[in-house]
């Protein structure tokens, strides 16, 4: 049996390597998921981007062209590394979220996904859209496959070294 704390000590050294692998790979796969499922919507990845930096500037962004599509990329990264940083925070106080990845992988989507429908998105006025069950369940299978696994998976991978 491996002494956890000679374990820990040992990948304690790499929390940003891990936090900065488990978040790009969500930001990227969870921005390609959205360009995928809008543009058959007619919704461009500018347009996308643009909503998500109006969630901080308002309406104009959708009148900023790049610059406001830019800002909204670097807010969509800025909130995967987030996830991604919580996540391994919590693994280093709940060691079960890295003895079952999979799992917690599937949960921490579901937290996620609450969190940003339930609390970002309200607070943007924008977004006045119904909520669906078609949207919902995209929105969770999404959010399991490209936010919760990803970081589970690389976070486990880079502690379990």
């Amino acid at each position: 049996m491996v002494d956890r704390n000679l374990t820990e000590r040992a990948t304690s050294s790499r929390p940003l390597s891990a936090i900065f692998a488990a978040g790009l790979l969500c930001g990227v796969m969870d921005i390609t998921a959205a360009f995928l499922t809008l543009a058959p919507k007619g919704i461009s990845p500018r347009q996308i981007l643009q909503g998500i930096a109006s969630g901080l500037i308002g309406p104009t962004s959708f009148r900023g062209g790049w610059a406001t599509s830019a800002l909204g990329l670097a807010l969509h990264f800025l909130i995967a590394f987030t996830a991604a940083a919580v996540f391994y925070v919590a693994s280093r106080k709940i060691p079960a979220l890295l003895d079952r990845p999979w799992l917690a992988g599937v949960g921490y989507a579901l937290v996620v996904y609450g969190f940003m429908y339930w609390v970002v998105i309200p607070l943007d006025h924008l977004r006045s859209k119904p909520v669906t069950l078609s949207g919902t369940v995209v929105a969770i299978v999404t959010h399991i496959i490209c936010v919760g696994l990803p970081i589970s998976l690389v976070i486990h991978r880079f502690v379990r070294r």
